[in-house]
């Protein structure tokens, strides 16, 4: 493959700043993955697992101070701080290029410095953008080759072209004080350093796919969205496709995969993409999604053939994990698989600790991964690269809330759907470091990945609807609301179908609703619950609009709202006004 100048000479700066011993550009060939795997074991990066159990699978054990996404230590450097916003860690361009500098400065002196050329986006795709990120962590680079369209195939999308995404890592001394990932948008770069975990250092997935690629949208008239994309079909062959956001551990990865009850024989799930969607307009006035990537990295705890069979089944073999325990036979285990015997022998923690089940202690880190390729998904659609995308009837968004959020409820239209998804407050998961279980706002669920001011983000959702003649219809869930005694009242999981299938009849005006403050919500015969424990007092909870609650999260939104300052759209503003009113009146 011919290089690209302008990738050589970035190449060639990026070598003089971190001084590598060696420069390997990578071509994304099955040797090259062998070669590396190897060198990947003998360094102790990798472990091999049992590889009639799991072949081609392997196990990386990351720094226990490097775990989860580290928002502190995230900066936008834009000219303009106000670019960023209120919700964003800002820091001036020149003050970022000088700081990171001063750590990479020679960081990679007995170091390989890894060259990977990376496509976001199907191949031959109009909506593909090419990125090159250089590494000194075959982990990161064997990742990248899951995750994304990697090698020779990306510097053929780039041709002789000079527009591509520059990603430069290091683990450099992953010292937690000289952490950092900026993204220079302006300049078409990230720079991240002293973090190996995945989200930290796969500049292609949430840096690149969502920040930057958020704003390269706003220029050219695109969503970049943090969502997943499934294709619903009915008995009859009627094929529908919607996007959903919902934040990290919230059962996300789990519905793009859904497996239908057995009460739904007939219906058949489509998986295009279980994290990230890139949704434009089409010539047709419709929504059209791709999922830029190619891969998934998902969160293993709690994943298990009852709650993903479909992702069993994806990272049986050819896949990386993370942070997960080690079984005696080599291979793998997490919390929420099925229980080992309390006191067997020869399993080893996250940490490669000893460890005993039953011990009290945590076999796998609550935030521990696997990367899978997503062609191995048995569920996965037949049009997952289709270069134009898939057409979109509606639009989901998730949160997790044990009160107040009922089960699902339909938008009055665009605007008030947007303010919908603006407004969503979720409960925190292992996924972001911090505390856990604590209610924060997310809009869109894609908060920690804006790559611009969220007030100006919101407007960008609104401006869709002078774009789009023929917009999907918006729907909030949740799936976790529970009961008197902590336990979860909606079964979840592959039943969540019967609620994607009241929002498909909606879309085509087949299922009743009943109009309430928050917007449209089932009747009670609307729903199928056929088959489910579930008495009326349970579906009146899981239902019910509780005013006075709602009016106290309208005062939070005021409240977040002013925080966001002058780009705040005045339309969200009316939308919670008009809220207010709704819930005040008889």
């Amino acid at each position: 493959m011919k290089r690209n100048e302008a990738v050589e000479r970035w190449v060639a700066e990026m070598a003089a700043l971190t001084g590598p011993d060696r420069v390997v550009w990578c071509d994304g060939s099955e040797e090259e993955r062998r070669r590396l795997t190897q060198e990947a074991l003998g360094t102790g990066q990798l472990l091999e697992l049992n590889q009639e159990k799991l072949p081609g699978c392997y196990l990386h054990r990351s720094n226990p101070n490097d775990v989860a996404r580290t928002e502190q230590l995230t900066f936008l450097c834009t000219r303009r701080k106000e670019d960023a916003g209120s919700t964003n860690n800002w820091m001036a361009p020149a003050d970022a290029y000088a700081r990171l500098s001063g750590i990479y400065k020679g960081a990679l002196r007995g170091r390989t410095l890894y060259v990977v050329p990376f496509l976001m986006g199907p191949r031959g795709s109009k909506f593909s953008k090419v990125g090159v990120q250089v590494t000194d962590s075959i982990y990161v680079v064997l990742s990248m080759r899951i995750m994304t369209r990697m090698g020779d195939a990306a510097l053929a999308e780039l041709g002789t072209g000079d527009r591509f995404v520059k990603c430069l890592h290091s683990l450099a001394d992953l010292n937690p004080e000289r952490r950092f990932i900026c993204h220079f948008p302006e300049d078409y770069t990230i720079w991240s350093v002293g973090s190996g975990y995945g989200g930290n250092a796969l500049l292609g997935k949430k840096c690149f796919a969502l920040r930057m690629a958020g704003w390269m949208g706003r220029q050219e008239g695109w969503l970049a969205e943090h969502m997943l994309i499934v294709g619903l079909e009915r008995p009859d062959g009627r094929l529908s496709y919607v996007a959903g956001a919902f934040p990290s551990a919230c059962g996300k990865t789990n519905l793009a995969m859904l497996v239908p009850p057995a009460s739904y024989k007939g219906w058949k799930i489509h998986t295009v993409g279980d994290d990230i969607a890139w949704i434009r307009v089409g010539p047709d006035g419709r929504l059209w999604a791709i999922n830029p990537e190619a891969g998934f990295f998902g969160v293993a705890p709690g994943t298990n053939p009852k709650t993903n069979t479909n992702a069993m089944g994806t990272f049986s073999s050819n896949s990386l994990f993370t942070n997960v325990a080690l079984t005696p036979d080599r291979t793998v285990w997490w919390e929420g698989m099925e229980e080992p015997k309390a006191g067997a022998v020869g399993y080893f923690d996250w940490q490669g600790r000893p460890w005993s089940p039953g011990s009290g202690t945590r076999g796998a880190h609550p935030n521990a991964r696997f990367t899978a390729p997503a062609r191995q998904c048995p569920s996965i659609s037949s049009q997952w690269e289709g270069p134009d995308g898939v057409p979109l009837s509606a639009i989901l968004f998730g949160c997790r809330r044990s009160r107040l959020a009922p089960l699902v409820v339909e938008s009055l239209n665009w605007r008030h759907g947007v303010y919908l998804g603006a407004t969503i407050a979720s409960e925190t998961t292992a996924a972001a470091a911090g505390a856990v279980g604590v209610v924060r706002r997310d809009p869109m669920a894609n908060l920690p990945f804006l790559g611009y001011n969220v007030g100006d983000y919101f407007r960008h959702w609104l401006s869709m609807e002078t774009r789009c003649p023929k917009l999907p219809r918006i729907y909030r869930v949740n799936w976790f609301r529970v009961d008197g005694k902590g336990k979860f009242i909606w079964p979840g999981f592959g039943d969540n179908l019967r609620v994607l299938r009241w929002i498909l009849d909606r879309c085509e005006g087949d299922a009743k609703a009943t109009e309430t403050p928050l917007g449209n919500l089932p009747t009670p015969e609307a729903l199928d619950l056929a088959g489910l424990d579930l008495g009326p007092e349970s579906m009146k909870t899981l239902l019910e609009v509780d005013r006075p609650g709602w009016t106290e999260a309208a005062r939070q939104q005021e409240e977040f709202f002013q925080s966001i300052g002058p780009a705040m759209p005045r339309e969200l503003v009316e939308e919670k006004d008009a809220l207010v009113k709704r819930l005040g009146s008889a």
